[in-house]
């Protein structure tokens, strides 16, 4: 007995006096001798001023990434893994799935990386691409994808980045703004190039990632492998041409949530400002971190993180978000997926992937039902209560004996040796963060940052466990409030400043290709040199200078009464139902109420209609059915009323939809956020139904 109370006691006794000197803890300062603006401006609390690079004589990507790999030369560094069969399945209703059968992870070293990527700087000057013509990659996350990047960085060309998603339009758009004479891309990629062919102005060279390829590609553009660029390299060596801290390294264009995408122009200097920063926040980040790389290499937020891990020597598994889990869709059943594979120890994640690994753990909890769902609720509740704070939750031993009894096999989802995850790109609701926390076992660091900060902001550190903030500004940030009182933000607010965000710092980008009027509309350059983002978003900066996201300026609809509806904080709130895979609220002003369409999640629904007795023959049939319409809603008003929403922010109607919001489908974004003004085009008519009836 003595012993189990002092594995109590002890453990709870340190983390009271921990926690207390957290509450003290002031993660941001307040800087007053800003320029620009007008604004409330807090700063890390480490570094009074933005740190441009880590590196006293590093100044650009290029530098970093030849040191990095002379340093750790015999470490593995890339890592893919070994497709050993491809097959196809047929389901009962006659769609034909692909299912991959693929092995362990065959590993790149840095040495032989650095090799692989000069080789291909080498190469692209043998097919005579010239440093002045800019290169595009567009293609799925892959090894091939980094080491191109990096040739192309050491030859001083400009990356054109494209998300493999992206839609013809948008595509063509992206290639001939930029005036792209080279693409790289996959055989996939290649055939939908292959299909706009005739749109396509400046394009004369396609650099292929995989061997084979269509042999009409050659007849159109001059059609090379990766492969044999990299041949021709070795061949041929040429010397490096690195370029300057202000050179441009990449024009990211972004997924286009409203209309077509813009191209942010991103110099060498704001990547490595970032990366610099990052490797300040994560604690013990070095060689023994495994990083597990699915997310696109086109978002910011994706090409941050391997930098930073190339940079400190980790190695880098390659999957891919189809084949991540043993049972991902295109995982064959019996094999394993690409976590179980690698065990990785640090990953990034976008919200809504967490919000899935949420929703499958406890489909599957509550579909054993019985005493294991029982087990696995109290459990979860008592170490709940510890994280929050409370002397009677799950501390010591017995925080140990949950962990083994009942989320080990949780943790194993995900390779069962996460030590950390950064999650970046959209908010992330409390309750998955917690859910986070004590099924996986790994911290969340949770960022906020921009394509136009160059992923630069703010991040919550290693040992603060709140949720629903963002974290203190970056080492590389000023992060400063501005009033904004059309929406009734002012610094001067009660019991904290709120307002505008305006992000400024070394990582700030130097705007948008060829729209010099955006560009001029969003950043602003102070009287002492400093470069500000005006991102849109609402903020309030608690005590110890954290930041809070509390609206959005463009998603904000006044109704009919006056009242203020944030579109973004009322869906955020209701994705926590069960049911909801996706959900768009949609406020019309000349109404008193919002109106909301939800995809619903398909085996959550299913399985309650089923205990129902309630029949159906398809998936979109039980969605148009009153009983399941109204179990949906009142699913949705338990969520409003767990995260407090006012009457007005609640959706009166709403319409239940089958098919789900897909990036091929465009009606969201590759980065998973949603195409507003697409889906109201799209759903027009369901809308005016649910405003009429």
């Amino acid at each position: 007995m003595i012993p189990y109370a002092a594995g109590v006691i002890v453990p709870l006794a340190l983390t009271l006096l921990v926690r207390n000197a957290k509450k003290d803890k002031k993660r941001g300062v307040v800087v007053d001798d800003v320029g620009g603006e007008p604004g409330h401006t807090v700063r890390n609390h480490r570094f009074k001023d933005p740190v441009s690079s880590h590196w006293e004589d590093i100044s650009t990507l290029p530098e970093l990434f030849e040191i990095s790999c002379k340093s750790h030369s015999e470490r593995f560094f890339l890592g893919t893994r070994r497709l050993i069969a491809r097959e196809v399945e047929t389901s009962e209703d006659g769609k034909v799935f692909e299912k991959l059968h693929l092995g362990d992870y065959e590993w790149k070293t840095f040495g032989e990386t650095l090799d692989a990527v000069c080789s291909f700087a080498s190469g692209l000057v043998q097919i005579g691409h010239k440093s002045e013509e800019r290169v595009a990659i567009f293609a799925d996350t892959r090894e091939e994808w980094f080491i191109a990047l990096q040739g192309c960085f050491r030859r001083n060309v400009t990356v054109v980045t494209i998300y493999s998603s992206l839609g013809e339009e948008a595509l063509c758009h992206s290639l001939n703004e930029t005036e792209v004479t080279t693409v790289i891309c996959g055989n996939k990629e290649l055939k939908k190039l292959m299909d706009i062919s005739q749109q396509l102005e400046t394009v004369k060279r396609v650099i292929c990632m995989d061997d084979e390829f269509p042999s009409e590609a050659s007849s159109t553009w001059t059609t090379t492998s990766l492969a044999d660029v990299q041949k021709l390299g070795r061949e041929s060596s040429v010397d490096p041409s690195f370029p300057l801290s202000a050179d441009v390294a990449v024009i990211m264009y972004t997924s286009g949530s409203t209309g077509l995408p813009k191209g942010v122009m991103m110099t060498h200097g704001n990547v490595l400002a970032t990366v610099s920063a990052v490797m300040t926040i994560v604690p013990d980040l070095g060689k023994r971190d495994t990083y597990m790389a699915y997310l696109p290499l086109a978002h910011i937020l994706e090409l941050a993180a391997e930098s930073v891990m190339a940079t400190i020597g980790s190695a880098i598994g390659y999957g891919s978000p189809l084949t991540l889990t043993d049972t991902s869709n295109k995982i064959k059943k019996g094999t394993k997926g690409d976590v179980t594979a690698l065990k990785p120890t640090i990953m990034t994640a976008v919200p809504a992937i967490l919000d899935r690994v949420r929703d499958g753990v406890r489909k599957k909890v509550d579909a054993k039902g019985g005493a294991a769902k029982k087990l696995f609720d109290f459990a979860y509740a008592r170490r709940l209560s510890a994280i929050n704070g409370s002397w009677f939750g799950a501390w010591g031993l017995e925080k140990l004996l949950w962990d083994v009894l009942v989320f080990g096999k949780i943790r194993a989802v995900l390779g069962g040796q996460l030590r950390y995850l950064l999650s970046g790109g959209a908010p992330l609701s409390g309750d998955t963060q917690r859910f986070i926390n004590i099924c996986v076992g790994a911290p969340i660091g949770q960022g906020y940052g921009l394509t136009e900060t160059c992923a630069g902001g703010t991040f919550s550190e290693f040992d603060d466990t709140s949720v629903g903030r963002v974290g203190a500004p970056l080492p590389c940030s000023f992060v400063k409030l501005i009033d904004w009182p059309e929406g009734g933000y002012l610094i001067s607010d009660k019991p904290m400043p709120r307002g505008e965000i305006v992000i400024g710092g070394s990582n700030i980008t130097l705007g948008y290709f060829k729209n010099e009027e955006k560009t001029k509309e969003v950043y602003k350059v102070d009287e002492k040199g400093m470069r500000w983002f005006y991102t849109g978003d609402i903020g309030q900066f608690h005590p110890d200078g954290c930041l809070e996201i509390i609206d959005r300026k463009k998603d904000i609809v006044k109704l009919q009464h006056g009242e203020y509806v944030s579109l973004g904080k009322v869906e955020a709130a209701l994705s926590i139902s069960p049911y909801v895979e996706n959900i768009m609220v949609h406020a019309d002003p000349f109404y008193s109420y919002c109106v909301a369409l939800v995809v619903a999640a398909q085996q959550t629904l299913e399985g309650w209609a089923s205990k129902q007795g309630i029949e159906f023959t398809n998936f979109e049939e039980l969605c148009a059915k009153e009983q399941a319409v109204k179990e949906v809603y009142a699913s949705l008003v338990k969520a409003a009323k767990q995260s407090r929403l006012e009457k007005f922010e609640i959706p009166a109607k709403i319409k239940v939809l089958a098919a789900p919001w897909t990036p091929e489908s465009g009606l969201v974004t590759a980065a998973l956020k949603l195409k507003r003004d697409v889906i109201r085009k799209e759903f027009s008519e369901d809308l005016t139904k649910l405003y009429a009836s």
